[in-house]
């Protein structure tokens, strides 16, 4: 079985790279482009611009399986203030590489959406999270969200059309946020759990938190999502396309994650104060997983205290080297 990850040296695509690069019967191909690629054993890598036509087409021929990890990704700033970062090269780049799976007969094509789309209800999420049929077209997206929320329904729709056409079963991942090994941790395109890591490490001594700290967000350590991936790639059904919700389950505040992320770090003597000036996304989510239980087997394993332990061990590790 012949398996290609576009974004291989990304967070995702690294974390999918080591893990896959262990598993018998695969050989791996992973796409790179900016980023020098690592060595693994057993992964051919391969450079490429995936918004080049020609890139695209060269490496995903031959491949039975595409994972799509590749994305312009930045963290909540760029978010706000400048959302065109998300949205040109995004939807250009993943038009390109599903015809392409289309032209060259791919068997299975994975592509991790995310979970904007979803509106923070009234009621707390922890009594109700949501399920994928919780998202209509006639919602409207938090409009700090809109532009990448809506390029990523597009690709989305774009999977289901392709779908349909025969050739490719597709599977969409709408996965909460996620952490550990090989995140971003600098203040400019980190996500909340990066940037709360590298605040409770860095020299200064308040740690200073955007907004009120009352937002909540679904969080799911790195491993428990690969094993969704494998999942899907061993599942052997006649249906051509699914969409799954994949995430903990439960939400935690900011105010509490940084409240932990202190605790497991054992870093003392550190004040937290609130900036209501920065920019932040005043949303709540926790995901209803039970269709990838039911479907895939699949269910989260690491624990929101296990997984802090696990990054914050690899953090000082690589940040002590």
């Amino acid at each position: 079985m012949r398996v290609l990850v576009c974004g291989a040296t990304g967070f995702i695509g690294r974390n999918i790279v080591e893990s896959l690069s262990k598993v018998k019967g695969i050989r791996l191909s992973a796409v790179y482009n900016k980023r020098p690629p690592f060595f693994f054993e057993n992964v051919d890598f391969l450079k490429a611009d995936l918004t080049v036509p020609e890139d695209v087409d060269r490496v995903v021929e031959s491949h039975d399986i595409v994972i799509q990890a590749a994305a312009n990704t930045t963290g909540v700033k760029d978010v706000i203030e400048r959302p065109y970062v998300h949205v040109t090269d995004n939807a250009v780049m993943n038009s390109l590489i599903l015809k392409s799976c289309y032209d060259n007969h791919v068997k299975k094509f994975i592509f991790f959406s995310c979970t904007v789309m979803y509106q923070t209800k009234s009621q707390p999420f922890l009594d109700n999270p949501v399920v994928e049929s919780d998202f209509n077209e006639s919602d409207e997206i938090y409009p700090g969200y809109f532009g990448v929320g809506w390029t990523k329904v597009y690709i989305e729709k774009m999977c289901e059309f392709y779908s349909r056409l025969g050739r490719t079963k597709h599977y969409v991942i709408r996965h909460s946020n996620i952490y550990g090994p090989y995140d971003k941790f600098d203040l400019e395109n980190s996500h909340v759990f990066g940037a709360t890591v590298n605040k409770v490490h860095s020299q200064d001594s308040d740690i200073v938190i955007w907004g009120d700290g009352s937002e909540e967000r679904d969080l799911l350590y790195v491993s428990d999502l690969v094993d969704s991936v494998k999942k899907m790639i061993e599942i052997n059904d006649d249906i051509p396309f699914y969409l799954f919700n994949i995430g903990s389950g439960e939400s935690i505040s900011i105010k509490r994650l940084t409240s932990m992320i202190l605790d497991i770090s054992g870093v003392k003597g550190k004040k937290v104060r609130y900036d209501y000036t920065k920019p932040t996304v005043k949303t709540s989510v926790s995901l209803d997983c039970s269709k990838a239980k039911l479907v895939l087997g699949w269910q989260p394993r690491v624990s929101i205290e296990d997984g802090i332990n696990k990054t914050i061990s690899w953090y000082k590790n690589v940040n002590r080297a």
